[in-house]
């Protein structure tokens, strides 16, 4: 995808994990002072054990909304989101009145990312039924709905197969609709992503439940070609307004970083070069990662990275040398 004025570079760092409510403030102050466009946070909540530990993904710290909350207060500029709030977790009139007041305290610097949930050891254990692919997408897409009528100031009237609300004005209703961002790597995700997102997320497939080589091979280049033409499947006229973005989950910046491009080839099985050329990596000195930007950017039309908090802090030269801040 390429447009005659490339969209800017945006980069937000993700972050996992925070010891003390001092920590977490401290980090949201320095990914803001590092000239990162957006904070995110996680919408998982149990932590490790044989529940997890099977699944690859990391434990999360912090609950959502409320460290959403105290990251806008410390700071000024920067965005505050969810990469993503998982839509089966969450009465979706209380999840939309819950983004409103944020949008509402913090006027413009809200994201709300939105998925269907894919963490099926996660519902087990925390005993939320785990229902099909199928209606988890029809969920995240009527919860969707009744976000935008929510965000708009409409009288909210849902009634679909998941999600029934109807009868009353929204309260409170931002000044300024904050941004949804729906993510996912699936077909049916990624098509309602094209037709309702401001941002979209075009991410692993994680339909084996648990991170990992099934993962990769579904966000190789051909793979993610194969998404963004789902995603123009959905968004039509409305692509160019579209902004695309993606998660760098494979990093190793020589001489900064602790993981190493030898490492992620023995994780990966990849070559360098396909390492190098793999999406979801970023890979090599900070001039060649920044030609690799600049090539994803050109390629597939990202133009809005999400760096995870093992190498959020070694990253920064990159968004600096990206974004001239």
């Amino acid at each position: 995808m390429t447009t005659d004025t490339p969209r800017p570079f945006r980069f937000a760092a993700q972050v996992y994990r925070a010891e003390t409510g001092a920590d977490w403030r401290d980090v949201a102050r320095k990914v803001e002072d590092m000239g990162y466009s957006a904070l995110h946070v996680s919408d998982h909540y149990i932590g490790p054990g044989p529940a997890l530990d099977p699944t690859a993904h990391r434990p999360v710290t912090l609950a959502p909304i409320a460290s959403m909350a105290v990251a806008a207060e410390v700071t000024s500029s920067i965005a505050i989101g969810c990469r993503m709030f998982c839509t089966s977790y969450h009465e979706p009139v209380v999840l939309a009145k819950e983004a409103a007041t944020l949008a509402m305290f913090a006027p413009g610097r809200i994201e709300v990312g939105l998925g269907a949930g894919w963490l099926g050891n996660e519902y087990e254990a925390m005993g939320i039924p785990f229902p099909s692919a199928g209606e988890r997408v029809d969920r995240l897409a009527q919860t969707v709905e009744l976000c935008r009528q929510h965000f708009a100031g409409e009288s909210v009237h849902v009634d679909g197969s998941q999600v029934r609300a109807t009868g009353f004005a929204p309260l409170p209703v931002p000044e300024q609709a904050p941004p949804l961002m729906i993510g996912g790597g699936a077909r049916r995700v990624l098509t309602l992503a094209g037709a309702a997102a401001d941002i979209v997320s075009v991410n692993f497939n994680n339909r084996s439940g648990k991170l990992g080589s099934d993962s990769v091979a579904t966000s190789t280049v051909a793979e993610t070609h194969k998404k963004l033409d789902w995603v123009r499947a959905g968004a039509g006229e409305r692509m160019p307004e579209i902004e695309l973005e993606t998660g760098a989950y494979f990093i190793a910046i020589d001489g900064a970083t602790d993981v190493t491009e030898d490492a992620l080839m023995q994780r990966t099985g990849f070559t360098s070069a396909e390492l190098r050329a793999f999406p979801h990596a970023l890979v090599g000195s900070v001039d060649e990662i920044c030609d690799q930007l600049e090539q994803r950017r050109e390629e597939f039309g990202f133009s809005y990275f999400t760096i995870g908090d093992r190498a959020f802090e070694q990253f920064a030269p990159i968004v600096e040398r990206m974004t001239g801040k």
